[in-house]
């Protein structure tokens, strides 16, 4: 299945995307795409409703992030090894685990505000990882079981907020609206293989990221279960799995972003998004 939410913001509707595009209204069986409506028993119940007996969404309405009450982003880092050599870092020993504020989430064509003070805003195109059911020290075997479906993140970074200003990466990532998820909830039922999937970005109309989950370098089931070894993992939240190499930050001499860029990325099943990005003033 592919879940949505639809409507203008602090509005949405929960609804289902039909094989023939037509948003459908969930609204008569869950309250929202979250919480236990992720369960599995929950999905498992969704999946046997004819969408052609559910109302359809008349328009073209604003799709919202296709998941709601997310507790935890979670992010990580230098995952993709072809991405940390452009960047000149090594390969972590471990995954490099740093958050995203929660309120950063907006919707996949939402536009994106460049921060006050911004001089190196960057993009990343990554694959979401959202979580069904409550994991704590879940096995690496067992750990797709715990993951509801997929999306498509767009981790949205300042560079000089994340690396040049002292402490953490967490400043650079939470900045409002850097976290566009969506537009499709897709169940992990539909994805055959989370670590052989492609995903693109072009700024402008140009390509700069085209890669493949086949780099990961710690896949979907293993961060679940590390994960879920150092905090439980709840329903709702999102894990942002890293990027493919092409950032701006990678490039000779750096390129970022501008206010007026147009910002298209998708992930292969997944959908798409569009962006365009604003001064926040």
């Amino acid at each position: 299945m592919k879940l949505l939410r639809y409507g203008e913001v602090g509005s949405e509707r929960p609804g289902l995307l039909d094989a023939d595009g037509t948003i459908r209204d969930l609204s008569a069986y869950v309250a929202d795409i979250a919480g236990t409506v992720l369960h599995p028993a929950s999905l498992d119940m969704l999946s046997k409703l004819d969408p052609k007996s559910l109302p359809a969404v008349s328009g073209s309405p604003r799709i919202g992030a296709c998941v709601a009450g997310t507790g935890k982003f979670i992010c990580i880092g230098l995952n993709y090894s072809d991405h940390a050599a452009e960047t000149g870092a090594t390969v972590p020993p471990e995954p490099i685990i740093f958050m995203k504020a929660s309120s950063a989430i907006v919707g996949p064509d939402d536009d994106v505000l460049i921060p006050r003070g911004s001089v190196k805003t960057d993009w990343e195109v990554e694959l979401g990882v959202v979580i069904g059911k409550t994991a704590k020290y879940v096995s690496e075997a067992e750990a797709l079981d715990y993951v509801a479906g997929y999306c498509v993140s767009h981790d949205v970074s300042e560079r000089a907020f994340q690396a040049e200003r002292q402490g953490q990466w967490t400043k650079g990532k939470s900045c409002d609206t850097f976290g566009p998820i969506g537009p499709w909830l897709v169940t992990k039922d539909e994805v055959a293989d989370p670590q052989n999937i492609k995903m693109w970005l072009t700024v402008n109309g140009k390509t700069m990221q085209d890669g493949s989950t086949k780099t990961m370098v710690y896949g979907v089931a293993y961060l679940v279960s590390y994960l879920s070894h150092f905090m439980s993992l709840h329903p709702g939240d999102i894990i942002s799995t890293g990027t493919p190499p092409g950032v701006g930050l990678g490039m000779k001499p750096p390129v970022f972003l501008k206010a007026g860029d147009v910002v298209e990325l998708g992930i292969e099943g997944l959908g798409q998004q569009k962006q365009t990005f604003k001064a926040d003033v």
